[in-house]
């Protein structure tokens, strides 16, 4: 029988998850319009920041994730589990790439704390990970989530897709500039 500390550990754990699904969402869309050279909604260091902040953010809504259901006794979280891809008796697959969502958020945090020291060549193809990370982890909310069959779920997985594929699309267009391309084009 679950008490009222555990369901609330499982709303928690599932909600933090999905919001954390949001915010991963509005950081890499920001990211992306961080490197171009043009002025969008906001300005570049605008859009940095708003990419700082929902980076973290998502960051630490991850970890509550975790942290939430690993105390949670009826999700049956083990460490191994976090740690491990794969090796979970719950759903191992959705599960392991959960896992393999963690370890990339780990390395893409740790290379941006450390970006300084590690150069900017480094750091760039570390982050580019996020292109893995980000569609790893929606997988594994659509595949291990409770709730991925629900249309309200459904809606914030497709307007979180729907998002991040039309800034990619324009990420790989002829559109698109980096920062210091289209700067040197409007220099000349």
């Amino acid at each position: 029988m679950q008490t009222n500390v555990d369901q609330a550990l499982w709303a928690f754990g599932r909600g933090s998850g999905i919001i954390a699904l949001v915010m991963l969402t509005v950081s890499v869309v920001t990211g992306i319009g961080a490197r171009s050279g043009r002025t969008l909604v906001l300005p570049r260091f605008g859009l940095a920041e708003l990419h700082r902040g929902a980076a973290l953010i998502a960051t630490t809504l991850v970890a509550v994730h975790v942290l939430s259901l690993l105390a949670d006794p009826y999700s049956q979280l083990r460490l191994v589990d976090v740690l491990v891809p794969f090796a979970g008796h719950y759903r191992p697959l959705w599960l392991g790439l959960g896992t393999v969502a963690v370890d990339l958020l780990v390395a893409i945090v740790v290379s941006a704390l450390l970006r300084r020291r590690l150069g900017p060549g480094v750091f760039r193809v570390i982050h580019w990970a996020t292109y893995a990370f980000w569609p790893v982890a929606l997988i594994h909310a659509l595949g291990a989530g409770t709730d991925a069959g629900r249309p309200w779920m459904l809606a914030i997985a497709a307007a979180c897709t729907l998002t991040v594929a039309a800034v990619l699309a324009w990420r790989i267009s002829r559109d698109f500039a980096e920062f210091g391309q289209a700067r040197e084009g409007s220099i000349r």
